[in-house]
């Protein structure tokens, strides 16, 4: 080790398998060790800022060593490293892919040295929690902890990088950002002025990149790892591995405390939650889920998007004096044995949405407000399945049908419907995370009428219920399964949840309030191990996985869910023709039709508490 010492920190790079080196900083306590250890490993620089890294009081977000040596005053040697490849770290990045090798032998590093007491947790914010999940997958020992904020892929494949057999284009959005900030663009003015020039609202639109022609040919190792990941489209190998799958490895993490923590506007909104169902079940730990209002790492504002939740919406002052507190105190309890403040005293801690007055806010938000529910599974044990059907005339019921009916509608992938918020993150300039009127407006990527309704659209099916009598508390995952057919050689299926609220004053037109969606590949239509041609006008039962939701939809408003097939630039749009992923394919315009009736109940399974409760 190359080391150098300044008060209480130190510099290093260590030395991995393949003799890269990475850069890693040490925070040390003020006198004599040794201490426990807190290791957080990031792609986004060891010695930069987070935007997550804020408080309600501090909302301006605090620079990594800042938040180091504030663990260090607590009695934690604190250790920050940079990913292979990114900022001062040698070696080629290839996002997710070296995680665990490089974790493992980042920990064993650190459990040799003598300020170690041999006692070491993990703790970092979406990649930052990818790469805890990696390193648990091999079964270290030596890890006593973690922290898992927003990430930790339970399989990348259904949700995080490819969902229901699409791509999530958030992946451009990140490649082109990152490579512009790495050592490679840093030393080469070419490579620089190549990627500064590419413009991301236009080369979103070309489908699928190919080597050589995407914003990213300048920086070749951002642009592979783009290629590899939309063109393997088939569940494999590669999406098996640990840095991608821990579904496949549970059995192997180590069997210690851990908090999974994300959010209802979060793209690992599903991975936080399965994660915990999983390991809480097969482990002791103990084993914590924590599910804000938020989008990604926004756990000190109250709103997301163009909606507003409320005062109690945020960690700080709701479920701990804030989130450098919450860590310290649960890494005091589970890794020094102290008598710490339990703040998450219940296995699941929830924020249900919901129950506001519906004003508009100074900011021009709809304050659509709620309150946090603590309760101990995952689903609620209270919360039932139940069926809600689409029915003829766009009505949605709990009855089921007992007449057939169809719904058809024009395809156009030149045409797709826009992305209106979601669980996004990552997707700026094109998109942005949490919930909004579900209407165009000048600011939304792709939109070609500003001021329309999506449901507008001849290419949306709408079903909602009448104004609710009593309000409806939904807490669960959301799961639609529907009877679909169509006249191309494959196509997409959407299905979002919707919370409508009545006009008023402040809202004439009323508030479609987007809740969750999700997406399905028609040509995966009987697994994701190999994709089937489908065969024109024959009808298929599918069923889409939309990300987990909570929200209490109260009396006088209506429960809606919308049917299309696009979601851009959310996902990659399909062009209807059946070509594999990685192969460009010139669109065509499908006639898509949903079945519903007494032989194809098409509809949507929403988890009801029995009772509202808080």
């Amino acid at each position: 080790m190359n080391a150098t010492q300044a008060e209480h920190q130190i510099s290093a790079r260590i030395e991995m398998r393949d003799g890269v080196h990475l850069a890693t900083d040490i925070y040390l306590p003020a006198g004599e060790g040794p201490w426990p250890a807190l290791l957080e490993r990031t792609p986004y620089g060891r010695r930069g800022t987070n935007h997550a890294d804020r408080s309600l009081l501090d909302p301006v977000p605090q620079p990594k060593p800042q938040i180091a040596a504030r663990f260090a005053a607590a009695g934690y040697a604190y250790v920050l490293q940079d990913c292979r490849g990114r900022f001062d770290s040698e070696g080629k990045f290839a996002k997710y892919l070296n995680e665990q090798p490089d974790g493992v032998d980042t920990l064993a590093w650190i459990l040799a040295q003598p300020w170690c007491s041999g006692r070491v947790a993990t703790l970092g914010f979406s990649y930052g929690a990818h790469v805890q999940t990696a390193l648990a997958a091999a079964g270290p020992a030596g890890l006593g902890a973690m922290f898992v904020d927003s990430g930790g892929f339970s399989s990348a494949f259904h949700s995080g990088i490819r969902q229901g057999g699409a791509f999530e284009l958030k992946q451009l959005t990140w490649a082109l950002k990152h490579a512009r900030l790495s050592p490679a663009t840093a030393a080469d003015p070419q490579r620089r002025a190549a990627l500064e020039a590419a413009d991301i609202r236009e080369w979103a639109r070309v489908m699928p990149w190919t080597r050589g022609h995407s914003a990213v040919s300048a920086a070749p190792e951002y642009e592979a790892y783009v290629v590899e990941q939309w063109s393997k489209e088939c569940f494999g190998p590669y999406w098996q591995r640990p840095e991608l799958y821990a579904r496949g490895y549970y059995d192997r993490f180590p069997d210690v405390p851990m908090v999974h923590m994300s959010s209802w506007y979060d793209p690992y909104a599903l991975t936080a939650t399965e994660n915990f169902a999983a390991l809480s079940k097969a482990k002791r730990g103990p084993v914590r889920l924590v599910m804000g209002p938020w989008t990604h790492g926004q756990r000190s504002v109250t709103h997301a998007g163009g909606v507003d939740f409320g005062p109690a919406a945020t960690l700080d002052g709701n479920l701990a004096p804030d989130y450098v507190t919450l860590r310290r105190d649960f890494f005091d309890r589970h890794l020094r044995g102290l008598d710490a403040p339990d703040w998450l005293v219940a296995p699941v801690t929830l924020f249900v949405m919901g129950g506001g007055s519906g004003a508009r806010t100074g900011e021009g938000r709809l304050l659509h407000g709620g309150s946090w529910l603590r309760t101990t599974d995952w689903p609620p044990r209270e919360a039932q399945p139940t069926p809600w059907y689409l029915r003829e005339g766009g009505r949605l019921d709990r009855a089921a049908p007992t007449s057939d009916a169809q719904v058809a509608w024009r395809f156009d992938p030149l045409d797709p419907v826009p992305t209106i918020g979601g669980a996004i993150a990552s997707g700026a300039p094109l998109m942005e995370g949490g919930a909004f009127d579900q209407r165009e407006t000048r600011d939304t990527y792709g939109a070609r009428h500003p001021g329309r309704a999506l449901a507008a659209r001849e290419d949306v099916q709408v079903f909602e219920t009448p104004p609710l009598a009593a309000d409806v508390v939904v807490v669960g995952p959301v799961v639609a399964r529907l009877w679909v057919s169509t006249s191309g050689r494959d196509t997409d299926f959407t299905v979002k949840l919707l919370d409508v609220h009545p006009p008023t004053p402040d809202w004439p037109d009323g508030f479609a309030m987007n809740l969750t969606s999700g997406i399905q590949r028609l040509r995966f239509h009987a697994g994701y191990e190999q994709a089937r041609p489908v065969e024109p006008d024959r009808v298929y039962c599918i069923e889409v996985t939309l990300f987990p939701t909570a929200n209490r939809f109260m009396a006088g408003h209506r429960v809606r869910v919308d049917v299309s097939s696009s979601n851009f630039p959310h996902f990659d749009v399909n062009p209807n023709t059946g070509a594999a992923a990685a192969v460009p394919a010139d669109p065509v315009t499908a006639v898509n039709r949903l079945h519903f009736g007494r032989d194809r109940p098409s509809g949507i399974v929403l988890h009801l508490l029995p009772a509202p409760r808080t």
